[in-house]
């Protein structure tokens, strides 16, 4: 039924690629992907891709750069081999948190790698919950924006019974944490931060009242570290009982996996948009949920030309 789609996969998601091959019951496509002596990305695609839908299923992670370039390179191979729809896949979509100009001079890479998809002949992106919805507007391509939500809620639900609070790190985060606490029937709180550099923030004050319930800090991705466990201290100076984290992006760069070990966070429920590396894996408090069955269905109804925001309702 699926004869005329064809799923490649990149170096960063190759793992996920597989999973989601599985759960539709096809081979993953044949591609090499390899650098030059120098550096230089080299790909070429191993079987016939004309008039097919292909999928390219890759995450723009550690190593970004690099596996922007794969990807990029991929799309370009795809459409000079005649593919009839290339879709890019991209678990989590690097660059996206510079979507706006924040300040005077600055880029605004999330559009710029928008641009780059586009012009390499990509014809659909899907994408896993977004930095910031607006990034959808910089296409004048479709995009699916999918969500974790779904999976983290069931395993919350399924794992976290009492009295709950949802809690967001920052203010951009609350209308994801209101919907996740609806949806659970939890209270809300706000942690007020105050960001002075990258990569670094201070935690001000809490907003709402935490004492004496299990807290679990909703976020899209998990980058240093820095922003959670400070939240979490926080929380826990309110008078929290427990300090839990769920997030979509498990970027875990720097001192992430030593920040996480070391603080008073009970558990990091995370899903695999992002490959972890050795010493995140090894870390006992991070949960990997699985992304392969929803976009695995998300897949085959794009090839089936079917309803996706259905998945969601």
């Amino acid at each position: 039924m699926l004869e005329r789609m064809r799923i490649f996969s990149g170096n960063s998601s190759r793992v996920l690629a597989e999973d989601i091959c599985k759960k539709l019951g096809i081979a993953l496509g044949r591609a090499s992907v390899s650098t030059f002596s120098d550096g230089e990305t080299s790909v070429e695609i191993d079987e016939n891709v004309r008039g097919m839908d292909a999928f390219i299923v890759q995450s723009t992670s550690i190593p970004v750069n690099d596996n922007l370039m794969e990807l990029l390179i991929m799309i370009d191979a795809l459409k000079r081999a005649s593919a009839d729809r290339i879709i890019a896949v991209m678990p989590y979509y690097g660059y996206a948190r510079q979507d706006r100009k924040a300040a005077p001079r600055a880029p605004i890479t999330a559009k710029l790698v928008a641009d780059l998809l586009t012009t390499a002949g990509a014809s659909r992106v899907i994408a896993v919950d977004l930095h910031a919805g607006q990034i959808q507007g910089f296409f004048n391509i479709p995009v699916d924006n999918l969500y974790a939500t779904p999976i983290l809620l069931e395993y919350v639900k399924r794992n976290y019974p009492g009295k709950l609070i949802i809690v967001s790190p920052d203010t951009g985060g609350v209308v994801r944490a209101r919907a996740f606490a609806k949806r659970l029937g939890a209270t809300l709180a706000i942690v007020d931060k105050r960001r002075d550099t990258p990569n670094e923030s201070q935690v001000m004050n809490v907003i709402g009242d935490v004492k004496g319930k299990n807290a679990i800090i909703l976020d899209d991705m998990i980058d240093t570290a820095g922003t959670v466990v400070q939240a979490a201290e926080a929380l826990k100076d309110e008078g929290a009982v427990e300090v839990s984290v769920c997030c979509t992006h498990p970027v875990l760069s720097g001192p992430a996996i030593e920040r996480l070990s070391s603080s008073t966070i009970k558990e990091v429920i995370v899903t695999d948009t992002i490959l972890l590396h050795e010493t995140a894996r090894a870390c006992k408090k991070i949960k990997v949920l699985s992304m392969a069955g929803v976009l695995s269905e998300s897949i085959k109804r794009i090839y089936y030309n079917e309803s996706i925001s259905s998945l969601f309702i």
